[in-house]
């Protein structure tokens, strides 16, 4: 049994903060999304796939701040391009910089849906804008959805301080189940605006799913079918899957799409990308505008990110990292005998329990969770992970032993 860590200071620090912020911190960051009392609050800093937190302890880190961290934390070669950027030329402008012309420019050779682009900040900016391109477009309302797509009114989960009309034409459908989108479609033909989905699924606290077999090219004949956007939220996907997201690696083009998290390897990015006939709406009917969203220092560290994955082979590298470790985790999974699964392989490895009546499996996530951060191991027990390009094969080597240790340690729940 590995002991606590000391997390005196993350505490004291949570403590001040419930003070200044509501809730301490913002959001999916606050202690009841990991295990409270055992993970740490607040991070002091990380380099490559480690991070430290303010009380000194190590991990290795495998939620990548949500996403984002594709390369790994620091990254000299990203870091300087934007140094030079800010200190040579300034980022934040009253007009347009030309280095907007040269990312679109390479979104629309690597993306195939990628005709024209739009650029915002986060995966929310892109999925919001892409609703409204699509309704705006159609002339319809009604959007079927099915992922997680942000903190606006149309889609966000708690549903505090929304009136029920922002979201009454929001149209939920599961994944992997075409009979129920098609009858979704039918009920509602006449005014059927999009289709938004996850390519990949990957819903909260539960297992991730891969495509079936022509799930998602079945998706794309459903759209063209019933006269609606296809729009694929590739915030999580995109330049993981493959260097042109998952319509890329599975061969399915939608209208539009989202693309976000590891574009830039942290900097604040996102992207709204699609067909021009489409995207073209935004120029006079479709409006959108804000003071940062042209800023170049992020789209500098988006175009070093892109010459790095291409120029190094990193999604090549990260695929077989995640193949073999996947295969590795799924073995100590199975032989431990106890209800979970391991999910998400290659790229987005996810450890879930099976639900039962008695509630067990809340008491084996919280046991297991908790021996994983005490071996240094930074995992979330309802989010899903990643794999960066700086994770070595020793880290993923002692964190497949951090995961059986882990799982021999609760064996005794059951």
């Amino acid at each position: 049994m590995k002991d606590k860590l000391n997390l005196t200071k993350s505490f004291e620090m949570f403590e001040k903060a419930k003070q200044l912020v509501p809730g301490g911190v913002a959001g999916i960051r606050r202690p009841y999304n990991f295990v409270a009392g055992e993970y740490p609050i607040f991070f002091d800093k990380g380099k490559g796939g480690r991070i430290i937190d303010v009380d000194g302890n190590e991990y290795i880190d495998f939620l990548c701040a949500y996403g984002p961290i594709i390369m790994g934390y620091r990254e000299e070669e990203i870091d300087n391009a934007v140094i030079e950027q800010i200190q040579n030329k300034g980022f934040c402008f009253s007009l347009t910089q030309e280095t907007q012309n040269e990312l679109i420019e390479k979104l629309i050779e690597i993306i195939p849906s990628c005709e024209m682009a739009a650029m915002v900040k986060t995966g929310s900016d892109a999925t919001t804008i892409a609703i409204r391109v699509a309704r705006g477009y159609t002339g319809k309302t009604k959007i079927a959805r099915c992922g997680y797509h942000g903190w606006h009114d149309w889609c966000v989960e708690v549903k505090g301080g929304i009136p029920s009309k922002f979201y009454e034409d929001i149209l939920e459908f599961h994944y992997n189940d075409l009979d129920e989108l098609e009858d979704l479609l039918k009920k509602n033909e006449n005014d059927m605006a999009a289709i938004i989905i996850t390519p990949v699924g990957h819903p909260l606290a539960a297992e991730v799913q891969m495509p079936k077999p022509g799930y998602l090219e079945g998706v794309r004949a459903l759209a063209d079918k019933y006269g609606c956007v296809l729009i694929f939220d590739e915030i999580r996907s995109g330049f993981r899957c493959s260097i042109g997201g998952a319509q890329k690696y599975f061969g399915v083009t939608p209208d539009l799409s989202t693309f976000g998290k590891a574009m830039a390897n942290g900097y604040a990015i996102s992207a709204l990308v699609g067909k021009r006939e489409i995207m073209s709406i935004m120029a006079d009917k479709v409006f959108l505008s804000s003071t940062y969203f042209p800023n170049s220092d992020s789209q500098i560290a988006a175009l070093k990110t892109i010459e790095i994955l291409q120029r190094d082979k990193v999604l090549d590298v990260i695929h077989e990292k995640g193949i073999k470790f996947g295969k590795e985790v799924e073995k100590v999974v199975a032989d431990s005998t106890i209800p979970a699964q391991f999910s998400g392989s290659p790229w987005m490895p996810f450890i879930t329990f099976d639900k039962d009546d008695t509630g067990l499996y809340k008491k084996l996530r919280n046991e297991f969770y908790t021996q994983l951060i005490r071996r240094g191991v930074f995992l979330q027990p309802y989010h899903h992970g990643y794999i960066c390009y700086r994770h070595t094969d020793a880290d993923l080597a002692f964190t497949v032993n951090a995961i059986k240790e882990s799982f021999d340690e609760i064996k005794s729940l059951c």
